[in-house]
């Protein structure tokens, strides 16, 4: 059977170009479809867009879509373009959104909904295709109906390393392409899934029911050697909180002499709490590490359920700052700050003298515990908007200047001086000098876009 597998692209072109990470999750789909012999395509749309065009040429039988929730309308857009353009093509939808919010996709251009993990449960989908059954009986779907969504039993979340090895040959025209920041070419690897923590704005953890699972050391490394890529980015949703497992690993990656850049996510209390296994990572390759501080107070820090504290911050950036680790810093900008707010902010991260920041705007995405207590005030459920740096809850600034001084955030809250370094440290023997310029100018383009974006309420 024919399965073309599609990566949708963002609505805003220009967010593809900050980062592009490859579509992990369609290649482990489409490596699971191969196992049982079905031919299968792979198009990422933010490099390939012409999705017509793939699909007059390959004539596929079943069309798989993924997506996060701003991605809802354009995967409806492309079901129904091609819904028309066959009638008889069969569409599955699964991913972040599909699994914590199904019923948005109750439509009539759609055939099922994949809950949860997708590789057995789409698997399990093209067998009872191809005999002509229903899905009812298969674990983990939705079904769109007029009279609303039928659901199945839940499946319970697949063993990781029950999964096979993602199929990356499916995206070998587009492998030079992914990247994040200076970190090019860039290979993605799952090594967990979910997270011990409770914040009360990620639905990560739940999606998981609480659990963090895990995948064998062996496993990783058996990946790994397989990959080409000089650099690895840990897409984990919390890669360091088994300290013995991340040590464990680092021993195996140093004993099969696997020479990387690594790129993952960790809190600050895992910093704190054991800098000899940064210590231990930093030998192996660890150049770069996510870490979701949040915000400067205290008070909000414990409304968001996060756990830390601003001490243990200031401590886990002079940990990686001592090991020669950089920290990509991320904050929640809350739709509730004032001015003075915004100030606060920006003289706490040049107080901690970080080199490379994210700011995002604080979004009840669907899934969440923070979506649930204020779903009642949210200014819109269009789809698009919940990209995290559109505000979906009201402002205590008039909404031109919320965006207004949000732009401002980025211009002074990182010296331009410190991005010139990282750039000169890290993104030289990956996008050259050429790249950084791009980088810079791109840049200045994303915060003239900031500063409009009240315009689009």
């Amino acid at each position: 059977m024919k399965v073309l597998l599609i990566q949708p692209a963002n609505n805003d072109p220009m967010l593809d170009q900050v980062f592009l990470y490859e579509p992990l999750a369609l290649e482990y789909v489409g490596a699971g479809l191969k196992l049982d012999g079905h031919e299968v395509r792979l198009l990422d749309t933010r490099i390939h867009p012409d999705y017509e065009k793939e699909f007059k040429e390959f004539q596929p039988e079943v069309v798989g879509l993924t997506g996060l929730t701003c991605h809802v309308n354009i995967i409806k857009k492309i079901a129904a373009r091609l819904k028309s353009m066959s009638p008889g093509v069969m569409v599955v939808v699964g991913g972040h959104h599909a699994s914590v919010k199904p019923v948005d996709f109750n439509d009539s251009v759609i055939d099922v909904v994949v809950i949860g993990e997708g590789v057995f449960t789409l698997r399990e989908i093209l067998v009872a295709y191809k005999a002509g059954e229903g899905y009812s009986r298969i674990p983990g779907v939705g079904i769109p109906r007029k009279e609303g969504m039928e659901f199945s039993t839940p499946r319970p979340y697949t063993d990781l390393n029950d999964l096979p090895f993602p199929d990356r040959s499916l995206t070998a025209s587009c492998r030079d392409q992914y990247f994040s920041e200076w970190f090019k070419p860039l290979a993605s690897i799952r090594t967990s899934l979910g997270c011990t923590s409770r914040c009360n704005f990620c639905a990560l953890w739940k999606i998981t029911n609480g659990k963090y699972l895990r995948r064998k050391p062996e496993k990783v490394i058996e990946e790994l050697l397989e990959i080409k890529e000089p650099n690895i980015y840990f897409c984990d949703d919390e890669s360091m909180s088994d300290v013995k497992r991340m040590d464990k690993l680092a021993d195996l990656i140093a004993e099969a002499g696997i020479k990387k850049r690594f790129f993952g996510y960790a809190r600050v209390d895992t910093i704190v709490n054991h800098p000899d296994l940064f210590a231990k990572w930093a030998k192996i390759g660890l150049v770069q590490v996510f870490v979701g501080m949040e915000d400067f107070s205290e008070e909000r820090l414990k409304a968001m359920h996060k756990g830390i504290t601003t001490a243990q911050q200031e401590q886990a950036v002079k940990i990686l700052h001592d090991l020669g680790i950089m920290m990509y810093a991320s904050f929640i900008v809350d739709p509730a700050y004032t001015r003075e707010d915004f100030r606060k902010l920006t003289a706490y991260v040049r107080r901690m003298k970080h080199k490379y920041l994210l700011f995002t705007v604080l979004t009840p995405l669907p899934g969440t515990d923070l979506y649930e207590s204020r779903k009642g005030e949210l200014l819109t459920e269009r789809p698009e908007m919940y990209d995290m740096v559109h505000t979906v809850l009201p402002t205590t600034l008039p909404l031109k200047e919320f965006y207004g001084e949000f732009a401002r955030l980025y211009r002074k809250g990182l010296p331009f001086s410190g991005l010139i370094v990282s750039f000169f440290r890290f993104g030289l023997s990956g996008i050259g000098v050429r790249g950084m310029l791009q980088k810079i100018v791109l840049f200045s383009h994303v915060l003239k876009k900031f500063s409009l974006m009240h315009l689009d309420h």
